[in-house]
């Protein structure tokens, strides 16, 4: 093979690890803008299940309300129907907390890999450049040897 074709054919390989760094940066890329998406999907689903649990608590609320009112009980006054109410308000409320803790973990949780595909897809880029300039100075050499 002579040198010229050597250099060509070495020129094409760096090529092709070029593009191929470039498309692995490009699918990081795109995963990390999925996870994104994912997140934000994710709070909203968080954000619909909080607001579900509150109106469960007031709809609850109210109706143990008038159950008390029908027995005859003075909300205002009865310290066990306050402690009822007081408890059943602390109960969803820690409910709602652990459902914005959970969303907060998978926050971060989703951070964590978007960095992580974003962080994957630079090195590709990087060794395709690095694997690509080692073939064209691997021919070069070969080249050199075979011309003389």
């Amino acid at each position: 093979m002579s040198a010229e074709l050597m250099i060509a054919a070495a020129v094409l390989n760096a090529g092709g690890q070029l593009i191929s760094g470039i498309g692995a940066k490009q699918e990081a890329r795109l995963n990390a803008f999925q996870i994104e998406t994912q997140k934000k999907q994710n709070r909203v689903s968080a954000s619909q299940q909080a607001r579900a649990r509150r109106e469960e608590y007031d709809l609850a609320t109210s109706s143990n309300i008038a159950a008390f009112a029908l027995q005859g009980r003075d909300i205002t006054t009865d310290r066990s129907v306050e402690a009822f109410l007081k408890r059943q308000k602390e109960i969803a409320r820690q409910d709602v907390g652990r459902i914005a803790k959970q969303t907060n973990n998978e926050d971060l949780k989703a951070d964590m890999m978007a960095m992580s595909e974003g962080r994957r897809g630079r090195n590709a880029l990087y060794s395709s450049l690095f694997n690509a300039a080692g073939t064209i100075g691997e021919a070069q050499y070969r080249a050199e040897k075979v011309g003389t």
